[in-house]
């Protein structure tokens, strides 16, 4: 049985790991891949939403290439490569289990996101970090002797990690937090500081960046991405109970919650039920790892929407969770219950990748597909107008629109073209970074935009574009006066692309001055309106366009 296990887990990582590989080539870069994708291409300590640690694994592999299937590696090998580390820490960790251990496997592997989720995200960096940390603690809780510092340690390495990652590793370091409360001995307290200690100098570095650049991630994070709301409700709850049912398949809830806790003798063909007499302190820890953040995300959500990427980094510990629980029998049942699920996902995805793009025209986010498949044409057909009084030459071809084909710092040195060059612009940040990644150069947000994605104020220096033409590509049809405030004359028009009608807005002679006052002030207002008790050492929105007044409320 074991040599079976391990071969039919063997076939699952190679057929899995080409269907991933398939779909990263054949998907094109969405919006959010894009945005973090620009973070790479121009890296830095920090970025406006988000700690920087995607945008440096980025960094490192735009020096080597930039196709769609190379930028999505690290999540395409993700669920082979947990799975993996799960086959191996499993029989250390429960040796009386150890035959369980392909079957663990498999269930990471084949969990319904891992299928076919192959695109690039904060969370990537975020669940490798955090699985490794969660891992290591595990093996902490086992040590009662020396052996443990070295997995606090480690714990404490991954967890800065995840830190660097996505401010929801604080959920991961609130759970240790919790274990030791538990455990309640000298040992486990002072396994916690060391890996709270080994975390310090990453919060450091986001304190030290986030000082000098108008505190972005947390208005971001904790201010402006969070609208008014009307209180208490049951509607977003309902969606996380789905979302869990979904990442985490109802099978495995089910089976999970149905037992009570029970005073029988535990036996490795029986599993361990909940609040069991013999749960060992590994069984404990674990089952504190799955449970404070879940429940913390379930008390959030009567309150906000939880997204489903929001416990990619906590499923994995579920899983393993399920499978120590479970009796003999069952396990086998559940993971070929995930293998006809994930032929289910499999058999989706080929049937959608042969339909036409038209097949989705009636749906709002039409216009939005189109944008990311056919981005090098709409940029042809935006730019192919004829030039406005004379100020705008010629364009031959989508690709000399904004001048140089180096991706990089100097693609960024197009938006510094000689005055009388048009700047290709959007207006929408997802709309923006997808149309550059395909052209491989930069394109600005012009215009208010939104509480989300907004390193575009960081990257653009709107003094510079003071006179310069400007051709704005859109999906919704624009509001003429808004623009002719700032420009001299304003001309608009629309075209269609696979059926999808785009608007483009050519604006002549852009009026800085006039653009600060009305739109730069008002983002000043909406998104830079920081607490006065945060120390600041500078803010690149106030000091680049407000010389002399300060970003506080």
């Amino acid at each position: 049985m074991l040599f079976s296990v391990q071969r039919l887990f063997l076939a699952a990582v190679g057929l899995t790991l080409v269907f991933r590989l398939w779909l990263a080539a054949a998907m094109p870069i969405t919006g959010d891949e894009a945005y973090f994708i620009w973070w790479g291409w121009i890296p830095d300590w920090g970025f406006y939403d988000h700690p920087p640690l995607i945008g440096w694994l980025l960094a490192g592999l735009l020096a080597v290439g930039d196709a769609e299937w190379w930028l999505r590696l690290p999540q395409v090998v993700q669920p082979v490569l947990l799975a993996l580390a799960v086959r191996w820490a499993w029989p250390l960790l429960w040796p009386e289990q150890a035959e369980r251990r392909d079957w663990a496997a498999l269930l990471v592997l084949l969990a319904p996101v891992n299928v076919w989720n192959v695109f690039v995200t904060t969370d990537t960096a975020l669940v490798y970090c955090a699985v490794l940390s969660g891992l290591a603690w595990l093996f902490a809780s086992r040590e009662n002797g020396e052996n443990s510092l070295r997995w606090y340690v480690l714990a404490g390495i991954f967890l800065a990690g995840a830190v660097l990652s996505k401010y929801f590793a604080a959920l991961l370091g609130f759970a240790y937090l919790i274990d030791v409360l538990r455990r309640r001995n000298a040992r486990a307290f002072a396994g916690l500081a060391i890996t709270y200690a080994i975390t310090v100098p990453a919060l450091l570095l986001m304190a030290w960046w986030n000082a000098g650049n108008c505190w972005s991630n947390y208005m971001f994070n904790f201010v402006n991405r969070h609208g008014a709301h009307s209180g208490i409700g049951v509607v977003n709850s309902l969606i996380y109970a789905a979302t869990l049912a979904y990442v985490l398949t109802p099978p495995v809830l089910w089976l999970i919650f149905r037992r009570r806790a029970s005073r029988r003798p535990a036996s490795p063909e029986k599993g361990l039920p909940f609040g069991h007499a013999d749960y060992s302190p590994v069984d404990r820890s674990l089952a504190t790892l799955v449970a404070v953040p879940l429940l913390l995300f379930a008390a959030l959500s009567l309150f906000r929407t939880v997204g489903l990427h929001w416990v990619l980094a906590f499923v994995p510990f579920a899983l393993l969770l399920a499978v120590r629980r479970l009796s003999g029998p069952a396990v086998p049942k559940l993971a070929w219950f995930f293998m006809g699920f994930a032929a289910l996902h499999l058999a989706v995805a080929l049937v959608v990748s042969r339909l036409p793009l038209e097949t989705w025209r009636s749906f709002k986010i039409y216009p939005g597909l189109v944008l990311t498949f056919e981005s090098r044409a709409l940029v042809a057909h935006a730019t192919a107008g004829p030039p406005q009084g004379g100020m705008r030459p010629p364009v031959t071809a989508a690709g000399d629109f904004m001048g140089g084909s180096e991706p990089g710092l100097r693609a960024w040195g197009a938006l510094q073209a000689a005055a009388g060059d048009s700047l290709l612009a959007s207006d929408g940040y997802s709309n923006a970074v997808t149309l550059g990644y395909n052209l491989r150069r930069y394109v600005p947000v012009l215009g208010m935009g939104s509480s989300h994605a907004r390193h575009d104020d960081i990257l653009t220096d709107w003094r510079t574009q003071d006179g310069r033409d400007i051709t704005v590509l859109r999906k919704s049809a624009p509001d003429q006066d808004e623009y002719a405030a700032w420009f001299q004359n304003v001309e608009i028009d629309s075209f269609e692309q696979r059926g999808a009608r785009f608007w483009v807005v050519r604006g002549r002679a852009f009026d800085y001055a006039a653009y600060r006052d009305s739109v730069l002030a008002d983002v000043r207002r909406r998104y830079y309106g920081l607490p006065p008790w945060l120390p600041q050492t500078g803010c690149y929105f106030c000091d680049r366009y407000f010389q002399g007044a300060t970003c506080t409320r």
